[in-house]
């Protein structure tokens, strides 16, 4: 069991909450966290490049001039690679990049990510967030009472407009569901921010 210690908006301990290592799948599995982080930026790849080849430019088929005798490089027809306005050597074709990585992978990939957080001490829980009215401010005070002051991936246990409208202006806050927490947005970020109610329904 881990003991993750839970504040209040004002940057004060009042808790701490008991996490099971197991339900996280006990350890952190790194080559899972790589494979997983690959498969999101390959699903990422559009894949819709196109350019030519030298069968599919306008232009003659003609010789230029003749092989020998007139001081140039001998050369064909004006679609050459090597002419202005001639077609790719090696054209691009559109290419889906998109991998696949079972669900259950993905599952214990997400449930690794948040492990090491855990480990490494860069998750802070709150036991609720209340807010009067939408105003940026209101959550960077909560910033500054938790002492973040780097990236933060901002974990909501379900929709709040208000919550949304408060923090989408911060600087390097990336925010998002419990549900819709995936590996690359919980890494890239230094610090995972949930409520408690969040990270119980992540550890359900």
């Amino acid at each position: 069991m881990i003991e993750v210690p839970v504040y209040n908006q004002s940057g004060q301990e009042i808790e701490k909450f008991q996490v099971d290592e197991a339900k996280l799948g006990g350890e952190v599995r790194r080559n899972l966290l790589k494979q997983a982080i690959v498969y999101y930026h390959a699903n990422q790849r559009q894949g819709t490049v196109r350019t030519q080849a030298r069968g599919e430019v306008a232009g003659s088929t003609r010789k230029m001039f003749r092989q020998k005798g007139t001081g140039n490089a001998r050369t064909g027809g004006i679609r050459n690679p090597i002419k202005k306005g001639g077609g790719h050597a090696k054209q691009k074709r559109p290419k889906d990049w998109r991998q696949a990585l079972p669900k259950k992978a993905r599952q214990l990939a997400t449930k690794s990510a948040i492990l090491s957080k855990i480990q490494s001490q860069e998750i802070r829980v709150l036991n609720e967030i209340k807010l009067d009215q939408p105003k940026t401010r209101n959550v960077a005070a909560i910033y500054k009472a938790l002492g973040l002051d780097r990236s933060v991936l901002l974990a909501i246990h379900g929709r709040d407009e208000m919550l949304e409208k408060s923090a989408r202006n911060l600087h390097r806050t990336t925010l998002t569901t419990v549900s819709q927490l995936n590996v690359w947005d919980i890494l890239r970020n230094r610090t995972l921010l949930v409520t408690k109610a969040g990270l119980e329904q992540i550890l359900a």
